[in-house]
């Protein structure tokens, strides 16, 4: 009897310095919590209004260009610019085949979507594609994807794409009669020198890297080990394989699908199959010149088309109306969405 009521008084006596404080136990935790999320949420906001203000600040700097850009798509036929949209809504599509085929974890696809269109938005901040690679990585992060299997998939949809896209203009060579005129635009052998000797020595720095710094090697290994053991897994599956290499050769095509499609609207008097040569060869040749929103490739996508044998006019037309349609109408959306899915906590 003494021993419930000594019990029953022990529980209705308040916690050493609680009355004191002034402040309620059963209060305390949620108030540390609700404190601790104010400067999570602050931050959160940010980068939410981060893409969008990129955006708006981005159209507001290049408005010369945008505007004629805009003007020349406003008087273009709408039948081959609804059609040109179609291929630019492909793409994103295609990238979310090569994406999922280079993992063998599944994704939802509709998030795997939605992370592609909104990498578009980031590749305008960061150049040589990083900018999509980051939010790529981030969304497989937050789908529970470990980091080194998520690097790993990254590294085999640059792989397969690279491939692909050059066996597609293989073909294309193959079978144009205008690769004759490519051949004008070839560098000449003392400008591949120094191309030459910058990637030998990327690669030294890098071994040298390897071999010196210690800590190093065995995430690098741990990497390679991830990489290599997913791309068998990967290629296993027929469905996976199917989405990797069919994704990565359907995305040049609907790229310079659209490309065509505005060349169409706009009256640039090449045959379709010239585009297509000229998107491929201009996109592989510098293609990995780290510069953003792919302006080495429109300088030298104008110029395979001059070559071609259209007019310079025309063909900057082109371009301009191209990387509009492609890229810079679809900023804005993108840079909404990808705000909406960092606010969701998906990237």
């Amino acid at each position: 009897m003494s021993t419930s009521a000594s019990a029953s008084t022990s529980r209705s006596l308040p916690r050493p310095g609680a009355e004191s404080s002034g402040v309620d136990p059963e209060c305390a935790a949620p108030a540390r919590s609700v404190a601790s999320r104010g400067p999570a949420r602050s931050l959160r906001l940010v980068l939410c209004l981060v893409p969008v203000l990129f955006a708006v600040g981005w159209a507001a700097a290049n408005r010369p260009v945008v505007y004629e850009g805009f003007r020349r798509l406003v008087a273009a036929d709408p039948g081959w610019l609804a059609a040109g949209a179609g291929f630019t809504c492909l793409t994103w599509v295609a990238a979310s085949c090569v994406r999922q085929g280079a993992l063998p974890d599944p994704v939802p696809p509709r998030l795997l979507l939605a992370s592609q269109f909104a990498a578009g938005a980031a590749n305008h901040v960061l150049p040589g594609g990083l900018g999509a690679h980051a939010v790529t990585l981030r969304f497989l992060r937050g789908q529970g994807v470990p980091l080194e299997r998520a690097t790993a998939s990254i590294g085999l949809y640059s792989i397969a794409k690279s491939v692909a896209k050059t066996l597609v203009l293989v073909v294309f060579l193959a079978a144009s009669p205008a690769r004759r005129r490519l051949a004008e635009l070839i560098p000449d052998g003392r400008l591949l020198i120094p191309l030459a000797a910058g990637l030998g020595g990327a690669v030294t720095v890098a071994g040298v890297l390897l071999a010196v710094v210690r800590p190093l090697r065995r995430p690098v290994a741990g990497l390679l080990r991830t990489a290599v053991s997913d791309a068998r897994a990967v290629h296993a599956r027929p469905r996976r394989v199917l989405a990797l290499w069919g994704g990565a050769a359907a995305m040049p095509l609907v790229q310079a699908g659209a490309l065509a499609c505005v060349a169409a609207s706009l009256g640039l008097g090449l045959p379709w199959e010239q585009v297509v040569l000229a998107h491929l060869a201009a996109g592989t040749a510098v293609g990995a010149v780290p510069a953003p929103g792919g302006l080495a490739v429109d300088a030298a996508l104008v110029w395979t088309l001059v070559a071609f044998g259209a007019a310079l006019a025309p063909a900057t037309a082109t371009v301009i109306g191209y990387r509009v349609l492609t890229d810079w109408a679809p900023l804005l959306p993108g840079a909404v969405v990808l705000s909406a899915l960092i606010r969701r906590n998906v990237v």
